[in-house]
């Protein structure tokens, strides 16, 4: 019998996807374990692979196709001993990029496999298509230098051309293109337009959807990290090589000893009911070319400074390249976004939905504080707290902000 093969839902917020790129053509036979495409998810790029073997009778979306739903047939494959023209009969009656489930299909679904598209610094032209991959930050910043994609290589997932590539071209001249774009006419402004990709899309609906849906309320508190910041000195200097204790390292850990004290900080708003966590499952959130990723770490409370560390730099190094397994973005029910290193004094997060709250961390700088009646300079570091009011009134979210304040400036309680 014809098999077809779906496309995969490959994180729990995803609902529809870009075919970004096939890796075989019509007419090839392929078996179980072979990679046959290139998956673009709200988060990073992915790699289907087929679990039956067969020849691939019909490819049906074709690559850079965006907004294909989850579920829609992608490919059909004929088994063996089957022809190419009888698998295609087997499915005729089914449009390409429809949405059958796998229990409306008149053919059996073909399992997927997926795994994270690994860098391979390879060119980012293809052979197939002559189709030049390269993120859309590549794309502008290439577009505004009058640069020619294809005569460089990419170090991205999968040979995809990155910022970095271009900017390193752009450094060194020759890559240049020769002609140059033509200056806009006067009577018209020039314009760019940059369509959206899966990642930018889930954000915009799901940030739209939080600010619609979870009303907000924010509170802030002044933090001084003097204590914390000679800790973090004398914990780097004992540390073992390879071990950096970072500032935001800290605050996630002091985060987590929050949420155990406040408990009813860390869950979700149901519609029946409100659900609690018992573990502190922290997102960080990384700035990625062309949107923001929230890999998870997990059971904060039981993790030491060092290991927070080596966890949170190994997910934002692969979030980076886009490479993290869909179960590393999944859940967490609290998030932290920390703008600090940009030199932002204070802003206000908008929660990451189901969960309900999210942390602001601003930079730390000296200011003027009274002491004792006397004027002083400490190192201060504001937080917002942005909370989901359906779950978290005022003075509890006001309970969780000491809490955090306390272990901030007194470093010391989050070793014991």
């Amino acid at each position: 019998m014809s098999v077809s093969v779906l496309m995969p839902a490959l994180s729990p917020t995803m609902t529809d996807g870009t075919l970004a790129r096939w890796l075989v053509k019509e007419g090839d036979s392929v078996k179980s374990g072979d990679v046959i495409a290139e998956i673009e998810t709200d988060k990073a790029t992915m790699e289907v692979e087929a679990l039956d073997d067969g020849v691939v009778a019909k490819l049906a979306v074709a690559e850079g196709t965006q907004n294909v739903a989850v579920n829609a047939v992608i490919a059909v494959l004929a088994e063996d001993g089957e022809s190419v023209d009888d698998a295609l009969a087997a499915v005729a009656a089914a449009p390409a990029a429809a949405s059958p489930t796998p229990q409306q299909a008149n053919v059996p679904v073909a399992p997927v496999q997926t795994s994270p598209v690994q860098p391979v610094a390879t060119s980012g032209l293809t052979t197939a298509t002559n189709r030049v991959f390269a993120s859309p930050l590549a794309r502008r910043i290439a577009a505004d230098a009058g640069l020619d994609l294809a005569r460089l290589s990419g170090t991205g997932p999968h040979g995809r051309i990155i910022r970095a590539d271009v900017e390193e071209a752009i450094s060194a001249g020759p890559a240049r293109q020769a002609v140059s774009p033509p200056p806009a006419s006067a009577s018209q402004a020039e314009e760019r337009f940059v369509p959206h990709n899966a990642m930018r899309r889930v954000i915009a609906e799901r940030l739209q959807q939080s600010k619609q849906t979870a009303p907000h309320f924010y509170l802030t508190v002044d933090c001084e990290i003097d204590n914390l910041l000679a800790a973090r000195k004398a914990l780097n200097e004992a540390a073992e090589d390879g071990v950096k204790i970072s500032v935001n390292d800290m605050v996630v850990k002091a985060a987590a000893a929050a949420l155990m004290a406040e408990p009813d900080v860390n869950g979700y708003f149901e519609a029946e009911g409100c659900r609690y966590f018992s573990s502190a499952d922290i997102c960080v959130a990384v700035a990625v070319d062309g949107g923001l990723v929230t890999p998870v770490l997990h059971h904060v409370e039981s993790l030491g400074l060092a290991e927070i560390s080596r966890k949170t730099a190994d997910l934002a190094s692969r979030a980076r390249s886009g490479t993290l397994d869909p179960s590393e973005y999944a859940g967490g029910s609290f998030t932290i976004s920390n703008l600090g290193m940009f030199g932002i004094r204070e802003f206000a997060a908008v929660i990451n939905p189901p969960q309900s709250a999210i942390l602001a961390v601003g930079a730390g700088e000296q200011r003027p504080v009274v002491k004792n009646g006397e004027l002083a300079v400490a190192t201060v570091m504001s937080v917002t707290l942005s909370a989901d009011h359906r779950i978290v009134d005022g003075a509890l979210g006001a309970k969780w902000l000491q809490a955090f304040k306390r272990a901030i400036e007194q470093p010391v309680t989050m070793l014991l």
